[in-house]
Order: structure tokens, then sequence, then C-alpha cells
């Protein structure tokens, strides 16, 4: 774990390219029952927020009451760039639409300030339709995203809740196969999804989080789980700052030590944090991103794994791994020496 000196070197010299407004001086993140802390948002700025703000229960109350408040928005090789909108409760939006109940269903999540059209739904829906012949539905729950951070962490369970009775409603009406489906969300959207799975009573095949949000989160038992699905898998770029730091899935990785990421300013909690998902696209399209086993997470940090290797992300649904994970990946995009990785392959069909 790094120093509080050492975060604070780092913080204290903040660029201030994402948000002139935000001074990080005298900030050495996040630490649980911290009143003040920085956190970016899907808009590519970061916001000084105050814990102790009133969280807007009726915005709340209001959102969640109505199942068509949240977006639920299809995208298939028929239909790459133009969404097809999915309305629960109304069977004809299903029909009419390019969904097939018969193909694997990716589902995904933004997290705060974002919508459906931010970056990392772009990008994942394009990553997993080059891949392979499948359903991809973004959510959109921009209504309560878009408010401060302490009401749309708390509106992020109910959130999820709606998101997973949508898949069911899917499920019961279409016959989608739960075993056959993929939740992957970023930030809040970790916990989202972790929300829907339990929702499905754990009957999710896979969940992927994406650095799932840190502050607030420690003590809320309604955090993401390994419960949540048959495999919960996550991937942790922002630890300690905007990302959840402990383990919480069958299998937690912690690229570059879980903190700081390779090609990012020090200071960019915006880069490190949707590293995440850059890394999930990187994995989805070069499936070659073979980590080495940790005993714990301080191994991990400090870049003492030695155990035998475990794949980060990729688009396998039925995927099964256990264990806390490292790789060091390279500064950009696809983040991994592919030539080099070919040389080890042949190991990749052992997971």
């Amino acid at each position: 774990m790094f120093s509080s000196a050492i975060v604070f070197a780092i913080l204290a010299a903040v660029s201030a390219r994402n948000n002139k407004d935000v001074s990080f001086e005298n900030w050495s993140g996040y630490r649980p029952g911290d009143r003040i802390f920085y956190f970016p948002g899907d808009n590519g700025k970061i916001y000084k927020i105050d814990s102790w703000e009133p969280i807007d229960r009726d915005a709340i109350r209001n959102y969640t009451c109505c199942p068509v408040n949240n977006g639920y928005w299809l995208y298939t090789r028929s239909n790459a760039k133009e969404k097809q909108i999915l309305i629960m409760g109304n069977k004809t939006s299903v029909k009419k639409s390019n969904f097939d109940p018969n193909k694997p269903t990716v589902f995904t999540s933004h997290g705060w300030l974002g919508d459906g059209n931010t970056e990392m739904n772009k990008l994942l829906t394009k990553v997993f339709l080059k891949d392979a012949d499948v359903n991809v539905i973004v959510l959109d729950w921009s209504g309560l995203a878009k408010m401060g951070y302490v009401t749309a962490k708390e509106s992020v369970p109910k959130v999820g809740r709606m998101y997973g009775q949508f898949i069911y409603w899917l499920h019961q009406n279409f016959h989608m196969s739960l075993q056959n489906i993929h939740l992957v969300g970023h930030s809040l959207g970790g916990h989202l999804v972790g929300s829907a799975g339990r929702e499905l009573k754990g009957a999710a095949q896979r969940i992927t989080a994406l650095d799932p949000a840190g502050p607030l989160w420690c003590c809320d038992k309604r955090r993401l789980s390994r419960r949540d699905a048959h495999y919960v898998e996550v991937i942790h770029t922002n630890a300690y700052m905007a990302g959840y730091p402990k383990p919480c899935g069958h299998s937690d990785h912690y690229p570059n030590g879980g903190s700081f990421m390779t090609g990012c300013h020090v200071l960019d909690l915006i880069c490190h944090h949707s590293r995440s998902w850059k890394y999930m696209a990187a994995s989805v399209e070069h499936n070659k991103f073979l980590a080495n086993k940790c005993a714990n997470v301080w191994e991990a940090f400090h870049n003492r794994c030695s155990g035998y290797g475990g794949l980060m992300g990729n688009s396998f649904i039925a995927k099964t791994q256990f264990g806390l994970y490292r790789i060091n990946t390279l500064a950009d995009y696809p983040y991994i020496d592919i030539k080099f990785a070919n040389f080890y392959s042949p190991l990749l069909k052992l997971y």
C-alpha cells in the first residue's frame, strides 16, 4: 500500500486539465469516514465531494418507482451503431428489435455523471460485437447518475434491482438463459451490476466489475460481492482513490499494483479510473492478459507475485478462476506486447 506521504506528493502536483476548480492540496486519498474526498465523473472531470450533502430521496423514489425511467439500449451486429430501445413490460419493443435470446447477451452499466453514450459503453459495445455475435444491452440510468455523488451512490442498489428485474423479464418472457449473460459495470456501475445479480439470486453466469467505486462503499453491505453471480471478476485500477481497494470477487486483478496505471499522469484520477474499462476492452479484443497469481494484496501492490497465471478480463461467459492477480501493462492500447504474448499463447488454452 502506498504511504500517505507518497500519495500526498503525487496529488499535490496535480495537473488541472480535468477540472480547474479542484485543488488536491492536503488530500492523501480516500479513507473510510472521510467527509471530503475527490471523485472522477464519467464526463472527464474531477469533483470535490462532501459526503454530508443531503440525499435527494424524493428523486430516488420518483425515479425507481417506474421501470421505464431506465433506458435499455440494444446493439447487435445488425445495428452496431444505432440503438434500439427496449421497454420493460412492452413485448412488442423486443419482438420488433434485433434481440436474439439464443445468443449470449452482455449487459453494461456506466458510472457517475455518465449515460448510455459514454466512451466506455461505445468501446465495449464495439469490441464485444467484433469478438462475437452477441446482444449488447446498455443501461442508461443518467436520470440519477447525473445527480450529486451521494444521491447517485445511494440510488445504486435500487437501480441495480430494476436492472435485474428487466433481465429477469427477458428471461421469463423470451427464454433468455441466465447462464448465457455477462454483466459489466464501471465505477458506481460496478456495484450496480452486483445489485442486478443479487436481484437474480446469483443466477447470472458472470459479472465483471471495472474499478468499482470506493468512497462510501466500505461499510455498505449492498456493495458488489462474489455472491452476486456464478463468477465475479474485479479489475482494480485506482484503489484507495476512486476505486474500492479490497478483494470482492472470485478473482480480483490489480494491474500495475491496482492504484496508478502505466501511461497515466500520476495525478490524473480520470485516467487511472478509466483504465479498467480500457483494459477490459483490450482483453476482449486480445485475450492474452496473462497475470501472475498473488498470495495477498500486499504482494499485488509491491509486484511480488510469482504464482501461476490467470487471465484478466476477456469475453468468455463461462470463465472461472479464483484468487488475486497482478499484471504489468504497457502505456498504450492494447497495453500488452502482442508479439511477446503470442510466444506464450499456448498457455492460454489452460485457462
